[in-house]
């Protein structure tokens, strides 16, 4: 998979009933169409796979917009895949805002997948992390694009509670325009990472989501990262600062 070899370490996935398995779509009402399916979600997950097989060192999560119904079948999905060995056990994720284990414990553990859904249920039935007893996230769309201004999705709690200990910015539109990306993805993605770890209790994002993530007018989505993991590692603005 191209993003993750390009330095993507988180993916957005949208996961459907559909033809009787489960498949990643982009549609509307809970209903997946052949106009909006994009394909059976094993494909992906096995891509995934192979990316965490051949890089032991690295760590991937997953964040579902889940509108599976089929009992267990993202369970059955995972497992088909060859995805389950590196599952993180929702029991161990912390609770009530507390630190996550280190990067060098979830690795030596083999610990290296995390999956949130936003089915609140999944998470007893089938041990799958509900996203927002974990994570904050900010409005998507046009709307969290306002310069300034920086506020949750109704789904989620406020961005400075802290009993949530990871923070997702999204600053991407609500129709993807890729001749706007450039502008985007650039100056003004920094400065809503800013404007955002304000709003969150000055906690700077753990994710960061975007449209068209090569493009750009300079370091671009890149930078943004580099600029999140200096602030998270040492305080710096730049990862590399930190070495």
């Amino acid at each position: 998979m191209d993003q993750l070899n390009n330095g993507a370490r988180a993916l957005m996935l949208d996961t459907y009933d559909f033809r009787g398995d489960v498949w990643l779509c982009h549609s509307f009402k809970g209903q997946c169409h052949d106009y909006t399916a994009f394909g059976p979600a094993i494909d992906t997950l096995r891509e995934i796979e192979a990316f965490l097989s051949t890089h032991p060192s690295e760590i991937v999560t997953i964040i579902l917009e889940d509108y599976v119904q089929a009992p267990n079948g993202l369970t059955k999905v995972f497992t088909d895949a060859g995805l389950m060995k590196y599952w993180f056990p929702v029991t161990n994720m912390p609770k009530n805002g507390q630190d996550w284990p280190l990067v060098n414990d979830m690795v030596q553990n083999n610990q290296r997948l995390l999956v949130f859904t936003s089915i609140q249920s999944k998470e007893a039935s089938e041990g799958i992390a509900y996203q927002w007893n974990f994570m904050v996230e900010n409005q998507y769309g046009n709307v969290g694009m306002k310069a300034g201004s920086c506020t949750n999705r109704k789904e989620s709690s406020s961005l400075n509670d802290k009993s949530r200990s990871l923070v997702l910015v999204n600053y991407f539109r609500c129709i993807p325009m890729k001749k706007l990306s450039c502008e985007d993805n650039s100056r003004n993605l920094i400065k809503m990472l800013h404007t955002c770890s304000g709003a969150a209790a000055n906690r700077w994002a753990n994710f960061v989501a975007v449209d068209y993530y090569k493009r750009s007018e300079g370091g671009g989505s890149f930078q943004a990262v580099d600029l999140l993991n200096g602030k998270l590692l040492c305080g710096c603005d730049d990862i590399h600062a930190c070495v």
